[in-house]
């Protein structure tokens, strides 16, 4: 079957939502997250189970061309071989969706990892979370600054993920040429703990205190370049309820820099998470 055969027309897209400028790309302020594609809910091995049954290829297109129809043009996802087939699938049915990629925490040889990434056009690449605070707690956080020239090195905007600020502080105290940050309203990461693709059961060591949010948020106002926030829903126990969903969007938008986003995990087995995500966005948004 020829490429033209397979293509089909994306959705007409409703009006974008507000935007950023993100290292040359117009990218919206709502970002759709990977996680739950990848069947990571940072909740229970049920739920992690589900959502490997319901993203299918199929459904992971379908929810792509469901972002794009709702005014959200980027996702960002795991570097690893699914998520980069997804998003070959998606640019050759004609998809438009930007993809912000992170490495994948599996591949014993990061630098090739890059390199596969860099092929499937992502416009930035950053360097896995836990890999970066497993480094600051092992004292070898300096050999991550190496992972962003090999990044720099595709071409591409190189940025850091984690969920401690102390990192993002280092880092700026220290020049790193980052570019960005993917920041996690909530610090996962108090000691040295394994991946989710590596150890699932690590779940149950997570938790969410009240007090990380406000704590990474002053983190991000307090760099001029763009961070990617994550995990304002608390890995979903923050939107048990249409008030408190709004809520941890209100909490986010109002206390990030007007040049930041928010990335958020969607799972519209149930309903449709992401209409309704993005109209909390329209609203608290509204006038940019």
């Amino acid at each position: 079957m020829s490429q033209s055969e397979t293509c089909k027309p994306q959705p007409a897209a409703k009006a974008a939502l507000p935007t950023i400028d993100f290292c040359g790309h117009k990218i919206t302020r709502l970002i759709c997250g990977g996680n739950p594609q990848s069947g990571y809910s940072h909740f229970t091995a049920e739920l992690n189970w589900e959502m490997v049954c319901y993203y299918t290829m199929p459904n992971i297109q379908k929810l792509l061309d469901e972002c794009w129809a709702n005014g959200i043009n980027t996702v960002q996802t795991r570097g690893d071989r699914l998520q980069m087939r997804a998003y070959l699938e998606h640019q050759l049915n004609g998809g438009k969706m930007h993809w912000i990629a992170q490495t994948a925490s599996e591949f014993a040889d990061i630098n090739a990892n890059i390199g596969e990434i860099a092929r499937y056009k992502p416009i930035a690449i950053y360097h896995h979370g836990t890999h970066t605070d497993n480094s600051w707690h092992s004292g070898k956080i300096d050999a991550v600054r190496d992972f962003l020239k090999v990044i720099h090195d595709q071409g591409l905007p190189a940025g850091i993920g984690t969920h401690i600020p102390e990192v993002i502080q280092y880092a700026e105290d220290k020049g790193w040429e980052t570019d960005f940050y993917m920041a996690c309203f909530y610090n996962l990461a108090r000691g040295y703990k394994s991946a989710p693709a590596t150890q699932q059961g690590k779940y149950a060591e997570e938790r969410f205190p009240v007090e990380d949010p406000p704590r990474m948020a002053a983190t991000m106002r307090a760099v001029r370049k763009p961070c990617l926030g994550f995990k304002i829903m608390a890995a979903s126990r923050n939107c048990t309820t249409p008030e408190k969903t709004r809520g941890a969007f209100e909490f986010g938008y109002s206390n990030i820099k007007p040049n930041d986003a928010i990335v958020v995990g969607m799972f519209p087995k149930h309903r449709n998470q992401v209409a309704e995500n993005a109209s909390y966005v329209k609203e608290l948004l509204k006038g940019g």
